[in-house]
């Protein structure tokens, strides 16, 4: 069979400048599964309010993290793609769900590179489900093919916050930095109201006591057991006790609820609890990137040592290491 593989991944601006900024803030979070209020409150909000104050602010975050390579998240994408493609067979290109390179513009190269393609493998890089995350990605990549009209099909590799080669690789990046502390497992946050829009019972997520840990058909696209699973997988994996890691969400946006407890509130509690010595991890990424190097190796680690903290660890992301690589090459090659 003559196939192709597409790694994707979010995306960033193309540059630092606040115009580039707002273009790619504009796109992604005019997404109705990003911000998913109707399309007129939607683009008030966002074009009216949200982005005009975020994208000078967000200009300066980008800054703080950019590279002679560009976007830190691009880049990295990238050289996992060069690294895949070193063990594939099958040519590996590189797409973004908002930003570039575009889904277009990876389907074209493939089909560039091989007219006869008759199957495309996608892996979205998000390891749990979300609708504003692995929905969209998947529901883009459909999309694009679709109105292209592409003779080849799509192959599309699920959520994998549970596969036993993502936690050995998770937990073997994490390991080389055990000691330093207590582990805190910072997860980007997303509204209450996805879980409930994601709960294809209508009657489990965050409406049963402990429904993370309650059996139920809701978990195979909730965010939220998901990301606790992953925690739970890993520490075993790492033979951590109950008392040295916990979890936290990050990168709210907006006044409505989102998932608690907050990684900044968390900064704050740890030292009063007696926690001076901190590692963060943050497995909804497998990609540094600004919400990673910015928001948690910088911000997060202020506000923690402000807090009377005295040591403070950010564990870098899976990104190019060889056993994550391994991994993606099992899955697409599968």
């Amino acid at each position: 069979m003559r196939r192709g593989i597409i790694l994707m991944n979010l995306g960033s601006p193309d540059s630092t400048s606040v115009s580039d900024v707002r273009k790619y803030l504009n796109e992604f979070l005019m997404d109705g599964r990003v911000i998913d209020s109707p399309l007129l409150l939607r683009t008030i909000l966002v074009k009216g309010i949200i982005t005009p104050f975020r994208a000078p602010k967000s200009a300066e975050a980008y800054h703080s993290i950019w590279t002679k390579d560009g976007s830190p998240l691009v880049h990295i994408t990238w050289q996992l793609r060069d690294a895949l493609q070193k063990i594939v067979k099958e040519p590996v290109e590189v797409a973004m769900r908002y930003g570039n390179p575009t889904m277009k513009a990876a389907y074209d190269k493939l089909l560039g590179k091989n007219p006869d393609l008759q199957e495309v493998v996608l892996l979205p890089l998000y390891p749990h489900y979300a609708m504003s995350s692995y929905e969209t990605a998947v529901a883009h990549a459909e999309e694009v093919h679709k109105k292209g009209g592409y003779p080849f099909r799509i192959k599309t590799i699920p959520p994998f916050y549970n596969n036993p080669d993502y936690i050995t690789a998770l937990a073997a990046s994490i390991k080389p930095y055990l000691g330093n502390g207590h582990l805190l497992f910072s997860y980007h946050s997303i509204p209450e109201r996805h879980i409930h829009k994601s709960d294809t019972t209508g009657h489990h997520c965050l409406k049963v006591e402990n429904c993370c840990s309650v059996a139920s058909p809701a978990h195979k696209t909730c965010y939220r057991h998901q990301c606790y699973e992953t925690t739970r997988l890993v520490a075993a994996a790492l033979r951590l006790a109950p008392e040295e890691y916990s979890v936290s969400f990050q990168s709210k946006l907006g006044r409505s609820a989102w998932l608690t407890p907050a990684t900044t509130t968390r900064m704050d509690e740890l030292p009063k609890e007696g926690i001076k010595k901190l590692m963060v991890v943050c497995p909804s990424f497998v990609s540094d990137c600004l919400e990673t190097l910015e928001e948690v190796a910088i911000r997060e680690k202020e506000n923690f040592m402000k807090a009377g903290g005295e040591e403070y660890t950010f564990i870098p992301c899976m990104n190019t290491q060889t056993a994550w690589v391994e991994t993606v090459k099992g899955w697409v090659e599968g």
